[in-house]
């Protein structure tokens, strides 16, 4: 124990050094209340690790510009994978958002904050998505946030329904848009001003990523103040999502590269060539007036005409004009499958506010090797929207896009209209009139009685294929009564097996085949399919799958017990079957239909890939296309004869 004498010159020695740290660095003060709160950018993004695409600029603005960013995250990724444990669900949640909150400490964000919306399943659909999450309950909670936090500008996610683009992405990018004006509003969420102390707040802009039209582009520097290289921060920062293969993440070429953003909502006016999110701020009304781009608010005068697009693609221009913002959605054209070596009826409006009637001749022009509707005269009724079918056939062959204009001439003026076009696959599902047997040799007479259907090596829609050897196959299907055979023989040079039985949900990380089936045929998402992920040989060598982002997502046993898998190895790679109740699929039993169908093939070339590790490689598919997976409308189509 020490002497009481010492205690007390240690003491007074310590009291010393305190008051000349005291007099030498005055305290900081740390600003209370709303100063406290007060945020310059917030981004808002839909899951953990969503930052990603805007990561060198948050830590730009954040650990060079000294600015304050914080982040707000509809769900916790709860719904997503795992490649370093087995948690899943709310458990998951709680895994990603430790990881966040680590990544965002290295970015220097400063607080991340959740609207607590569900992570359900990969759905490329922004109206389930808004549905699932009670859209009218998120957009309050984040009005709350943008009342409290008071940003200055507002970062989010283009929610245009390009190929592979998330739901839920395009749904955190509609509840910033409507937050936007929504917080400046005295009638929208009352109870926040009147009960919770807060105030109306306009964030002064509002950014989509992309490099389209107005916009700003963010060239950070090579070195921070402190002498890191920025991207070395960033890199740093990502490879915090270990759970989502984040974990060897290094810098990469594209971290380097400037990051261009659209300017969506501004209170300030609009200019080309932006470098600063801040230029023409601050200001110091809280609830300024919005600005309109040029062309976004006036109300149509004379005739338009266009082709009608997919339906998240209407969607799309729906929110943009009811948001008046239609200069973020110009470059975006129509896209519309059609089914390849079939006549598909396509629909043309005609927007028509005047209150004349008129005739239109009119001229349809497409690729070579396709067919179209003749030339013909429209009749169009006044005040009103006109609908009207014409017919395109494109090749049997090729699955090429191709591009269809249309001229129409009324009254010595010329009207035109294009859109992309991308044929999808047909197929006849013929019917046994003996039930095949999974487990039969694998040249069995009976399964090579049904016709074979190939996907190429050509046919990427994700990553990189060198050759057939590397990743190809063929696929046959049948019906009976009760129920669809599947048999998928791949072409695979390096068969990987690295997912444990309690970790099969996770197909897409490693070799495996995904069959997907739409009993409906063209739905807007894949909540009413049923998706099955087939992992051929895990790391016990048996078969195993789960459903995945349908109707009922889980383990095949618990979701469609009635399924039956084999698998079994080849000289070149694998062939997996399957058996799958009609009732489970949702098809109804018996008589002539068409339903949605795809074949997905997943290829992992990583021999000795730890247990669990995401090595996904590439992707093929018999109807190719980004995304694929979660957009039915891409599906290839199948009659079941």
């Amino acid at each position: 124990m020490m002497p009481l004498r010492r205690w007390l010159a240690w003491v007074s020695v310590s009291l010393g050094f305190l008051r000349l740290a005291a007099q030498t660095n005055p305290p900081v003060e740390i600003p209370e209340g709303a100063a406290f709160l007060k945020t310059d950018i917030l981004g808002v993004f839909a899951h953990p690790d969503d930052e990603t695409g805007a990561a060198t600029t948050l830590a730009y603005y954040a650990l060079e510009q000294g600015k304050s960013v914080s982040a707000v995250y509809c769900t916790r990724g709860e719904g997503g994978g795992n490649a370093v444990g087995t948690q899943s669900g709310p458990a998951l949640g709680i895994l990603r958002e430790s990881e966040l909150r680590t990544a965002l400490t290295r970015l220097g964000v400063r607080s991340a904050w959740f609207l607590d919306a569900e992570d359900f399943a990969y759905t490329e659909d922004l109206l389930i998505s808004l549905e699932k999450w009670n859209h009218l309950d998120r957009l309050e909670r984040l009005v709350r946030l943008v009342r409290t936090l008071r940003p200055e500008v507002i970062l989010t996610q283009d929610p245009a329904p390009r190929p592979g683009q998330h739901g839920n992405h395009q749904a955190a990018g509609v509840l910033a848009i409507e937050a936007f004006d929504a917080a400046a509003d005295p009638d929208r969420f009352p109870d926040q001003l009147t009960h919770e102390g807060l105030s109306l707040w306009r964030p002064r802009k509002l950014y989509w990523s992309g490099a389209r039209g107005t916009g700003s582009v963010i060239t950070p520097s090579a070195t921070l103040p402190d002498g890191r290289l920025l991207v070395d921060v960033v890199a740093s920062a990502l490879s915090a999502h270990r759970s989502q293969g984040f974990g060897r993440f290094t810098p990469a070429p594209w971290m380097r590269a400037p990051q261009s953003w659209i300017l969506v909502k501004s209170t300030v006016p609009f200019v080309d060539g932006e470098t600063n999110f801040f230029r023409g701020l601050p200001i110091s009304d809280p609830a300024p007036d919005r600005l309109l781009a040029d062309g976004d608010d006036p109300q149509a005068t004379e005739l338009d005409l266009r082709f009608r697009s997919r339906p998240a693609v209407e969607t799309y221009f729906q929110v943009c004009r009811e948001q008046k913002i239609q200069h973020a959605a110009q470059a975006f054209s129509a896209d519309l499958p059609v089914v390849a070596g079939e006549a598909s009826d396509v629909e043309l409006w005609v927007a028509n506010p005047t209150l004349k009637a008129g005739n239109a001749d009119v001229h349809v022009t497409v690729p070579p090797g396709w067919q179209a509707t003749s030339d013909f005269a429209m009749r169009f009724s006044p005040s009103r929207t006109n609908i009207h079918r014409i017919w395109i056939t494109p090749p049997s062959e090729g699955l090429v896009d191709g591009e269809v204009s249309l001229t129409a001439r009324v009254e010595g003026h010329e009207l035109h209209a294009t859109a992309r076009l991308h044929p999808v696959p047909h197929l006849s599902i013929p019917t046994v009139t003996v039930p095949l047997v999974v487990d039969a040799m694998e040249n069995d007479p009976a399964w090579l009685a049904v016709p074979s259907h190939e996907i190429p090596s050509t046919n990427v829609w994700e990553g990189t294929v060198r050759d057939a050897a590397d990743s190809s196959a063929t696929f046959r299907v049948a019906h009976d009564a009760e129920n669809l055979y599947f048999e998928i023989q791949v072409r695979d040079d390096q068969v990987i097996s690295n997912l444990a039985p309690q970790d099969i949900r996770a197909h897409w990380r490693t070799d495996s085949v995904e069959l997907c089936i739409d009993p409906a045929v063209a739905s807007p998402h894949t909540l009413h399919c049923f998706k099955l992920g087939i992992v051929p040989f895990d790391t016990s060598g048996h078969v195993g799958a789960a459903r995945d982002a349908d109707a009922r997502p889980g383990p095949v046993a618990e979701t469609s017990p009635g399924t039956h898998l084999f698998s079994w190895r080849t000289p070149g790679g694998y062939g997996t079957r399957a058996i799958i109740p009609l009732r489970e699929t949702g098809i109804a039993a018996g008589g002539r239909q068409r339903i949605g169908l795809n074949v997905l093939v997943y290829d992992a070339d990583q021999p000795g890939a730890k247990v669990g590790d995401n090595v996904g490689k590439s992707r093929i598919a018999w109807a190719p296309r980004s995304g694929v997976q979660g957009r039915p409308e891409d599906w290839g189509r199948a009659d079941m004869r």
